[in-house]
């Protein structure tokens, strides 16, 4: 295993952010490659304490020389969104200065080839960062990005082009659901990993080996060591089963059993008043049409002061807010429906 230190110039003279890069040379070059990174989103962590109980998997892998396909892995993928405090609270989702999501604004380039980036030196850090996390991705044959959402189970983004041919990783990883999406306007990291193929030959898009997806490792508290540990399983099991790691001890995942559906049957449900809610379900609850989500007390101990959100379709629960105090129009929830979204949305669901 080598280790690397890369380092991202900041927006003032004498400021640099920096972050470890570990990368494991594979034995067979015909082997597919993987990439690894974790808390693009800097205060999710999940994917980082996931990553933490991999590496010795890896390490005695290679110790055993059964690492067939080379191995990158940053397991803090933002440093600038890691350093980022406001009164105390950590901000790790938006670069403070550019006010820009982390995961938004990355080049979709036409192909697979860095020299298509655009030249960042004039940017701003967020930018430099961006550019530098597609560098070291760009060419590997598995993309993996690891998140967490506030309160939810585990589930994978995966463009359409890359279903059913990704069901056996959804499988290894033991995920609970698989939202499929077509169409990426706003440049999130895994739209730049995937789009640069989607206009290539099908003998050199070679999506029958690709792996793109965007990991939601269930809620922005799920920082557990059984999780972690049950997280590194999975992440390793599917690198096994793609090839990129030998180990005859493991079985071929089975069928994938969990939830499938196109991005366009979530519902977010936005709150149409501001206060404290009251969940009624919670994430993996299967609902009916009509049934009581979230009561809102936006006007405490008066009458009508209570405002109830019911599901609009019958589906199930994916995802919910960790915290209690809502502000008018913001997403309380995604319920995956079993038909299209009256309110469907395009693109990426959320900041």
């Amino acid at each position: 295993m080598q280790k690397s230190i890369e380092r991202i110039a900041g927006d003032s003279e004498g400021h640099s952010y920096e972050f470890p890069v570990f990368r494991f040379e594979g034995t067979d070059k015909a082997a597919p490659s993987a990439y690894l990174q974790a808390a693009l989103h800097a205060g999710e962590l999940p994917g980082v304490v996931a990553i933490d109980a991999l590496m010795p998997m890896l390490k005695k892998a290679e110790a055993e020389g059964r690492i067939k396909g080379s191995i990158t892995v940053v397991p803090q993928a933002n440093p600038i969104g890691r350093a980022q405090y406001h009164f105390g609270e950590h901000q790790g989702r938006f670069h403070l200065g550019t006010r820009t999501n982390f995961n938004r604004g990355f080049p979709l380039l036409a192909a697979p080839d860095v020299e298509l980036l655009p030249d960042t030196t004039l940017g701003t850090a967020d930018q430099r960062l961006k550019t530098r996390l597609l560098q070291l991705s760009i060419g590997h044959d598995i993309v993996l990005d690891l998140h967490c959402d506030d309160e939810g189970l585990a589930y994978l983004y995966v463009h359409a082009s890359l279903w059913p041919a990704m069901a056996d990783c959804a499988a290894a990883m033991g995920v609970d659901a698989v939202i499929l999406w077509d169409e990426d306007t706003d440049g999130t990291f895994e739209g730049a990993s995937i789009t640069p193929y989607l206009n290539l030959p099908a003998e050199v898009a070679r999506f029958d080996r690709r792996v793109a997806t965007t990991v939601e490792y269930r809620g922005i508290l799920d920082v557990d060591g059984a999780l972690a540990g049950a997280d590194a399983e999975g992440l390793y099991r599917l690198l096994v089963a793609r090839g990129v790691i030998l180990d005859q001890a493991l079985s071929t995942p089975g069928s994938f059993t969990g939830l499938v559906a196109p991005l366009e049957n979530i519902d977010m449900m936005p709150a149409p008043r501001a206060g404290a809610v009251l969940y009624k379900v919670k994430p993996g609850d299967r609902v009916a049409e009509g049934a009581l989500l979230a009561t809102i007390v936006h006007a405490p101990g008066e009458a009508g002061g209570r405002t109830q959100l019911f599901a609009p379709q019958a589906g199930i629960i994916l995802t919910r807010r960790s915290r209690r105090i809502i502000r008018a129009g913001e997403d309380l929830l995604k319920l995956v429906g079993d038909r299209k979204s009256a309110d469907a949305r395009s693109g990426t669901l959320e900041d």
